[in-house]
């Protein structure tokens, strides 16, 4: 690509671009808008021979990221911005918004390139996506959906070549009027996908869903949200409303503008089990408060106590079946309403065997594991059967066992429903007043076999602050695995995100899906406009049969050296763009090199 030119005033400055074998593809299709979208390959042709130089077919970690800018930044870093060339050049290409991406980075164990990164795809026009979500887990055929939480827009990715991707569709906010803020994918086995769309309908005012109920929302990133399935090129077949007819509990759901009916519906997480025509989805928050207040929400009522089941028998018209409103626990405080246990259910993970129809929820602000055995009962019971105050000592020995506002975000089964997968970011320093010094975060593996084994007969349950504390006093209680650190001392600061790898080489040299995942990779970054940022690292966990963890310390950044890819950097294959921050990632292995 040679030198990338930086203009700043009148000035052109040439900076040197340290990938200078980068090939160049770019890709468009129509948008229903009739404008053009497009992905432009960045193939860094010398990272790609390092890696293939074994001979060994490869395994990749795909990253959904976006650039960073002056309008995720500090306040003082904002207040430093260069007024002229002195000020410096760094700050001015981070300030400039820039194009969001897709990383393709080498993960297979051993590979002479294992860490680098060997592609970059850069979405067009659209900027400001804030990319966010893409599908839990990735299964040789699929499309990767990924959402664009601030866009609104969801694009369908085509990933059969890797490390060369390419534009399968992409769904824009016209698409979606009765939704907004679209957060997490689950895919189905006929290709197609469930998503969660967070906020409210694109205008404020009534909308009628493709169920003919007319339900009244709050406007963009408000309230309520909806259920969208796509097909295989994000095509949109239908829309779901979240919300119930008669609105859900007033004392317990605020809304900003307050509605005539009051709820809860913005769902955030979402999984299925198809066998059981069962689909689960959390509500988390009515997004649009968190960010234009990230320092003191206007309520804690903002944040949602709610798990929605829907029966989706009929795939293409996913039907609200049940609203359960998670309890409080032994730690719940009535004068602190934003750290009970019950508030900010982020997400929700399925039970994946057949003979097993339970789920687990998490909270965020409130630091909670619940379980349900039957999420196929006319109202499922949810009970909490874990704290995160028990694990987190395990981060850190200085750690307190106070699991609210653990900011846990990503919770997986995992796929033979024996662990359970927790990424833990940690408490903020100061948030339970000026000498509260946080809590470091990191990942837990709980074990829930168990559990899950004793059906509709479980006997755990977290009713004491002795509970919360050590763990559940029940035989059956999920007890801690393993936990390991990320950035060990420093509070608030582990991952957000993750993903677990569910593939193997065999002794033919392709790979295989396993039940039994050995590794698992995580992402520090939350949203940085709610105040709620990270270090904007990606690591890889090894994970051991018996649940242990432990960080990857081979797994390093191609420009540091330091364990973990570092997303804070100067030059991508892309050109001169600065930092970028990494939600969310997925394991993925070129069709040709996949079994089955």
């Amino acid at each position: 690509m040679g030198a990338a030119l930086l203009a700043v005033g009148a000035v052109t400055l040439p900076v040197q671009d340290a990938y200078a074998d980068v090939e160049v593809s770019t890709q468009s299709i129509k948008g229903a808008d009739g404008k053009d979208y497009t992905v432009t390959n960045h193939l860094v042709k010398s990272a790609l021979q390092k890696s293939q130089s074994d001979g060994k077919r490869k395994e990749w970690l795909l990253v959904w990221a976006g650039d960073e800018n002056i309008a995720d930044t500090a306040v003082p870093k904002v207040r430093d911005l260069p007024g002229s060339l002195t000020g410096g050049i760094d700050d001015v290409a981070d300030s400039l918004p820039g194009p969001d991406f897709l990383a393709v980075i080498d993960a297979t164990p051993g590979s002479p390139g294992y860490g680098e990164v060997v592609n970059t795809i850069t979405v067009g026009p659209l900027v400001e996506n804030e990319p966010h979500h893409m599908q839990y887990v990735w299964h040789k055929g699929d499309t990767i959906y990924a959402g664009a939480l601030f866009g609104a827009a969801t694009y369908a990715f085509d990933v059969t070549a890797l490390p060369s991707v390419k534009l399968k569709g992409i769904s824009l906010p016209s698409q979606t009027l009765g939704g907004s803020v679209p957060d997490a994918y689950w895919v189905l086995k006929d290709g197609t996908a469930y998503a969660t769309y967070m906020g409210g309908p694109v205008a404020p005012g009534p909308y009628r869903y493709d169920d003919g109920s007319v339900h009244i929302g709050n406007g963009f990133a408000g309230s309520p949200g909806e259920v969208v399935r796509f097909d295989e090129n994000a095509k949109v077949l239908s829309q779901s409303p979240a919300a119930t007819p008669g609105g859900d509990n007033a004392k317990l759901c605020d809304n900003l503008p307050r509605l005539g009916q009051p709820t809860c519906a913005n769902p955030h997480g979402i999984q299925a089990r198809e066998d059981l025509n069962t689909l689960v989805t959390a509500d988390y928050v009515e997004p649009r408060n968190i960010i234009l207040d990230p320092v003191k929400a206007p309520s804690p009522y903002l944040r949602r106590p709610t798990v929605r089941t829907w029966d989706i028998s009929d795939r293409n018209h996913p039907k609200l079946k049940a609203v359960s409103y998670l309890p409080d626990g032994p730690r719940a405080d009535p004068a602190d309403p934003l750290h009970q246990e019950s508030r900010a259910v982020m997400e929700t993970t399925v039970t994946n065997l057949p003979g097993h129809k339970g789920a687990f929820a998490q909270t965020m602000q409130g630091g909670a594991v619940f379980y349900t055995p039957d999420i196929t009962a006319a109202e499922p019971r949810w009970r909490q059967v874990f704290d995160d105050g028990t694990a987190a000592p395990g981060f850190d020995a200085a750690n307190d066992r106070n699991g609210g506002s653990s900011n846990g975000g990503w919770i997986q089964t995992s796929p033979d429903d024996r662990f359970l997968y927790r990424a833990i970011q940690g408490r903020q320093p100061g948030t339970f007043g000026p000498d509260d010094p946080g809590t470091t975060g990191g990942v837990y593996v709980l074990d829930i076999s168990k559990l899950v084994e004793a059906g509709t007969d479980y006997q755990c349950s977290i009713d004491t602050k002795q509970e919360a504390e050590h763990g559940g006093a029940e035989a059956d209680c999920p007890t801690l695995a393993g936990a390991t650190p990320i950035n060990p001392g420093k509070p608030g600061a582990g991952p957000h995100w993750g993903a677990y790898d569910n593939f193997v080489l065999d002794d033919d040299g392709y790979y295989r899906e396993t039940q039994q995942p050995q590794r698992l990779a995580v992402s520090n970054y939350f949203v940085a406009r709610s105040g709620l940022d990270g270090d904007h690292k990606v690591n890889i966990v090894k994970l051991g049969r018996d649940g242990k963890v432990a960080v990857d310390d081979t797994f390093r950044d191609e420009v540091t050296g330091e364990v973990g890819v570092n997303f804070n950097r100067k030059t991508w294959p892309h050109g001169q763009f600065g930092n970028a921050k990494p939600h969310s990632e997925l394991f993925v292995v070129a069709d040709e090199d996949l079994k089955g």
